[in-house]
């Protein structure tokens, strides 16, 4: 198991009602594989992980990455301007 801590920001945050969690998440799991895990386990976000921008640690991330043991996520909504 891997330990990683999840940042949660603007309308995201309000959706998770925290600004950040610890949890433990299996061993290879990929950026795909804890979307889903986050959509099971908390409901509310299920559809802002449709479109969520994701960083591990700082980083772009994609579908496909897995998850480094200790890492940061953090969690982006789509932004738009003008």
């Amino acid at each position: 198991m891997n330990h990683i801590k999840l940042l949660f920001f603007a309308t995201i945050r309000d959706r998770a009602g925290t600004k950040s969690l610890e949890i433990d998440i299996p061993a290879d799991l990929t950026i795909l594989g804890l979307k889903e895990k986050l959509s099971t386990d908390y409901p509310d976000l299920k559809d802002s992980l449709k479109s969520v921008l994701i960083t591990i640690n700082r980083e772009y991330a994609f579908d496909e990455a897995i998850v480094p043991p200790s890492a940061e996520i953090a969690l982006f909504p789509p932004v738009s301007g003008g």
